[in-house]
């Protein structure tokens, strides 16, 4: 049976450019927070990436500017050299701002986006409770007297339901670090899949990713000078 494991994402895109805004609002949620390193902005810059700005004001539009949040927490900077510790200080502050807000946003009705696994993405999950945790402890009762009849187990266990955060992990960096850790990242989450049974096929979560238009997916990775050429050869026809 799949269990809740920390490091692994709700969703999973490119940038967030893939992510559809406007179905999430459809779903029911109403705020976002985005990691700001490599994840919207070049690391310790303080703009917008501009191949991602109109994907920005999109979310912005959809959600209103009061309920989207910009964290940062201490991951590559000298207090957290290796990035290995989710800030769990900012999640009192997500949720002291979002509370505070005139009409407040709960946990489960939040998206956190971020590109570490470690941090973003284990904050995250480290938001989400059991919606009823005296089932949980119902369920491992009887399944301890029932010798765990896995059909009595899995009927209560079925009733237990997750409310917090969607978590969403962007893959692609604008700038490169930490390549060892992130790579680390990606084989745990693999193992971790495999280890709970959570497939990597499409899931439900997937109705909230759209497509990249090809040429904004070349124009993020396209060097300035190679764009140079490029328009230089089309207009000599070389």
């Amino acid at each position: 049976m799949p269990i809740n494991v920390p490091v692994l994402p709700g969703l999973v895109v490119k940038d967030i450019r893939q992510i559809d805004f406007v179905a999430l609002k459809a779903a029911g949620y109403r705020g976002a927070v985005f990691d700001k390193d490599n994840c919207i902005t070049l690391p310790h810059r303080d703009t917008i990436v501009p191949d991602i700005q109109e994907a920005w004001d999109e979310c912005r539009k959809t959600f209103g500017e009061g309920n989207v949040l910009i964290v940062s927490n201490s991951a590559g900077t000298s207090l957290d050299p290796g990035g290995i510790q989710p800030a769990y200080s900012c999640i009192a502050a997500i949720r002291t701002y979002f509370s505070s807000l005139r009409y407040p946003i709960r946990d489960e009705e939040l998206i956190i986006v971020g590109d570490r696994i470690f941090t973003d993405i284990v904050m995250a999950n480290r938001m989400r409770d059991l919606a009823d945790t005296p089932k949980l402890l119902r369920a491992a009762l009887v399944s301890r007297h029932e010798h765990h009849d896995p059909v009595v187990e899995e009927k209560l266990t079925s009733q237990i339901s997750w409310r917090g955060p969607l978590p969403v992990w962007t893959t692609h960096v604008w700038k490169k670090d930490s390549t060892l850790m992130r790579w680390c990242e990606q084989k745990l989450v693999d193992v971790v899949r495999h280890w709970s049974g959570v497939s990597n096929d499409a899931s439900d979560s997937d109705r909230f990713v759209k497509e990249i238009p090809l040429r904004d997916t070349k124009s993020a990775e396209r060097h300035p000078l190679t764009t140079l050429i490029s328009k230089f050869k089309a207009a000599t026809g070389k």
